[in-house]
């Protein structure tokens, strides 16, 4: 299918500030395996196709495309000279201590960090070796995920109550943003003094803006990563079950990945790869099922567009309308916008691409109210 099409004016780009991925960062205790398994994802990422190559932004900050077998399979039946998938930002966070929302170790470093970020991939030690040694001196992955919280909730306790006092003046005055700014914060510290992290707090879809911009650390949503030994790589082991009794409890996602394993099938060339894994019981890269997790435990989804040129691959939240899954491309597609042409992806492989899904009746013409759904295959009409 054709890509949305061009902008007349020589200064359009694509639109960079739009969600095309998203930030999560990878946080733990010392000696996890947290940089090991940035490692090999630095390490995947710079072994990919020419056309997305790995992007170190920062030491510690990377840039990785998303695997994405559908793309592969919609630029074969295009005949796309280049695959150009979303991307996913990973951050290594300086690894914390208890004590970090004192500004032990590099706490304040820490907790300035991970405002930033859209999840926390939260990487426990769920294996054993004697010559690892854990900064606790024992593996507990959930008292380890404890540790860490409770210093996020305490780094919360403590901005909320300077707010509130920053507040003070303009709740009298009637400032409407300010009133709902404290009743917010009121919501977040009663439920943090209660035990529980901000994300535990309801909110209405009228205050989902407003409470974003708190940046409250313990509102991210949170990916467990149970770091096992190989042999416990494809089903896992005692204490990876402990973690995900945890994480179902709190309605939170995990995920079972070997740091080493990853590491070590970062370095091997795609044939080798698969047959490493194959060997291994596995049917996929841990680090594929890690960002799909992370997409899931988002509510993001995927369309594409599609033609000789290029097949790409964009993120957007899900329940998006067509015009602001247009503005991802550029913000004249959304301004302009008169309509999208739809072809679902199961159609479009199935018939062979854009004119025999056309000629069967699949393409579909699609206005403002349209929701965009996973996998479509999109080309946008607009006004310059």
């Amino acid at each position: 299918m054709r890509p949305a099409r061009a902008v007349t004016i020589k200064r359009a780009t694509l639109n960079s500030g739009a969600i095309m991925g998203f930030k999560m960062g990878i946080v733990g205790l010392p000696n996890v395996g947290k940089s090991t398994l940035f490692n090999a994802l630095t390490k995947t990422a710079a072994a990919q196709a020419a056309n997305f190559p790995f992007c170190t932004i920062e030491p510690n900050v990377g840039e990785v495309g998303v695997p994405d077998a559908r793309l592969d399979q919609l630029a074969e039946i295009a005949k796309s000279k280049q695959i150009i998938p979303t991307r996913m930002t990973f951050v290594d966070i300086a690894g914390l201590v208890k004590g970090a929302s004192r500004g032990e170790g590099l706490g304040n470093q820490f907790l300035a960090t991970i405002r930033e970020v859209d999840a926390i991939a939260h990487v426990l030690r769920c294996f054993e070796d004697g010559n690892v040694t854990h900064v606790e001196g024992r593996v507990d992955p959930v008292s380890d995920a404890e540790t860490i919280e409770t210093e996020l909730m305490l780094a919360d306790i403590e901005s909320i109550e300077k707010r509130m006092q920053g507040l003070v003046r303009k709740v009298r005055g009637g400032d409407k943003e300010a009133v709902q700014q404290e009743r917010l914060l009121k919501d977040a510290l009663a439920m943090l003094e209660d035990g529980k992290p901000a994300r535990m707090v309801s909110v209405d879809e009228e205050d989902a803006k407003a409470w974003k911009m708190l940046q409250l650390l313990t509102s991210k949503p949170v990916l467990f990563v149970c770091n096992v030994g190989e042999d416990d790589a494809s089903e896992g082991n005692e204490y990876s079950a402990q973690v995900a009794e945890m994480a179902a409890s709190q309605g939170n996602a995990h995920v079972v990945i070997s740091a080493q394993i990853e590491e070590e099938i970062s370095q091997l060339e795609l044939d080798e790869a698969l047959m490493f894994l194959e060997e291994m019981g596995l049917s996929e890269a841990g680090l594929d099922r890690l960002i799909r997790a992370g997409y899931e435990l988002l509510h993001l989804e995927t369309y594409f567009t599609v033609g000789p040129k290029e097949a790409r691959a964009w993120t957007i939240p899900q329940g998006t309308l067509a015009p602001q899954a247009a503005g991802v491309i550029h913000g004249d597609f959304e301004r302009g916008f008169i309509r999208a042409e739809t072809i679902a992806f199961p159609d479009f492989v199935e018939l062979g691409g854009e004119q025999p899904a056309k000629e069967a009746g699949k393409m579909r013409s699609e206005g403002k109210t349209y929701l965009v759904k996973d996998g479509d295959v999109l080309h946008f009409l607009f006004n310059t």
